[in-house]
């Protein structure tokens, strides 16, 4: 077998070759403006970025739906209306010649009131553990269903119009095709819910509608959850019978994350609950990618996977890809603080600076108090500016608040399918 280190390409299923096993995986930019346009910020974030030396940038959080928001500050694509500034962002972040994905999503239950009039989900269950930032959410019907696949194919096709080379599904952390992939959350009785097959669908179908309207030379991938980590959400068997029925339909890469937005196990902030080997290999999803390898090689497909979410040292990485764990390795917000890490990396330097944003000491803003400090660090480097690892994030909140237009933004219309 060869030898597989930082520096080896990667070739898809579709043909297309990544330069090296390096992603700057998803992370929510928040930088368009109030049309849900991209800002002359997030072109020169991302023009920055393609000079990281990663050999894939994956945008975060576009959204399907400008009446679905899931947070201040998501670009929204609907149609080509914003086509040239859609255009100078997939130019920004191709310049130097990565491969830029964007990541399509649709929030779902996971819709905060001040930004959205109704929220939607599979069914009426709503969001614990966030009181006051969610509304219960109306069900939606198999007609908005059909609907909401046919906004994933349309905004495919306009990103890839405007110079994209791929897209990722957002099947992960609680948002809507999570919701439908989860039993706690898809109560559902029709061809939409009851068996797992039939919670899949949604997710399924989606990227057959991709596909179609993409074609067959366009990467394709998916982030996905290898367990909701909630009693009665999905486990990792099943999520493992959602691996391989993506792998059936031929999509270029599988992302594996973790839990929503009751149970953060993405942001695996403290590392609390995580197992001493779990944090000796650096990767929170690792062992669970192990077992998906296992699975898609027994049933004789072929799916590359990505494992995003504690990585730091160039050790951890260069061993996960080598010991076939993992095809590519996904770096968050260790590109937000040193954005030409990949380059560093693959050059043969240590690994990631850690950074520690000082507490609030406020139980409950602790969360929002530090994924804050990181939305104002992308903020800066689309300003131009050096990101601020000293900045202390009560600096932040009036900052936030202001420039995401949070304080006084009107809410939404409501949503019709």
């Amino acid at each position: 077998m060869m030898s597989v280190e930082l520096s080896t390409p990667l070739t898809l299923p579709s043909g297309v070759t990544l330069a090296n096993r390096i992603a700057k995986s998803a992370l929510s930019e928040a930088l368009a403006d109030r049309a849900q346009a991209p800002t002359a910020e997030l072109i020169r974030l991302y023009r920055r970025w393609a000079d990281s030396g990663a050999g894939l940038l994956i945008t975060g959080n576009v959204m399907v739906d400008r009446r679905a928001l899931g947070e201040p500050g998501n670009v929204a694509i609907e149609d080509d209306r914003h086509l040239d500034l859609l255009g100078q962002w997939a130019e920004a972040a191709t310049a130097r010649g990565a491969q830029a994905w964007v990541q399509l999503n649709h929030p779902g239950r996971q819709a905060p009131r001040g930004l959205n009039r109704e929220a939607v989900a599979p069914s009426e269950i709503t969001v614990t553990g966030a009181p006051g930032v969610f509304g219960k959410p109306r069900a939606l019907s198999s007609a908005e269903i059909k609907g909401i696949i046919r906004r994933f194919a349309t905004a495919a096709r306009v990103v890839v119009d405007a110079g994209f080379t791929g897209v990722q599904i957002h099947a992960a952390h609680g948002y809507l095709i999570s919701q439908f992939l989860s039993p706690l959350t898809n109560r559902r009785t029709d061809e939409w819910g009851g068996s797992a097959e039939n919670r899949r669908r949604f997710l399924l179908e989606i990227v057959a509608a991709v596909r179609a309207e993409s074609g067959p030379r366009i990467p394709i991938g998916v982030k996905l959850n290898s367990a909701d980590f909630q009693r009665g959400g999905m486990t990792e068997d099943e999520s493992t019978e959602v691996v391989l029925a993506l792998a059936k339909k031929g999509i270029d890469l599988l992302e594996i994350s973790g839990g929503n937005y009751e149970s953060t196990a993405f942001m695996g902030a403290s590392g609390e609950g995580v197992k001493a080997s779990t944090r000796a290999r650096e990767a929170y999803f690792l062992d669970y990618a192990e077992r998906a390898r296992k699975a898609i090689a027994d049933s004789g497909a072929e799916l590359p996977l990505m494992v995003t979410g504690g990585f730091r040292s160039r050790l951890g990485m260069a061993e996960a890809v080598a010991g076939d764990a993992v095809d590519i390795v996904g770096l968050g917000r260790p590109l937000i603080m040193e954005p030409d890490l990949p380059r560093r990396l693959l050059a043969g330097e240590a690994g990631a600076m850690l950074v520690h944003p000082r507490r609030l000491r406020i139980k409950h803003l602790e969360g929002m108090g530090e994924l804050m400090w990181f939305g104002v660090q992308l903020r800066r480097i689309g300003q131009g500016k050096e990101p601020d690892p000293t900045r202390h994030p009560l600096r932040n909140l009036p900052h936030y608040l202001h420039t995401t237009g949070l304080i006084g933004r009107p809410a939404r219309r409501g949503f019709t399918g």
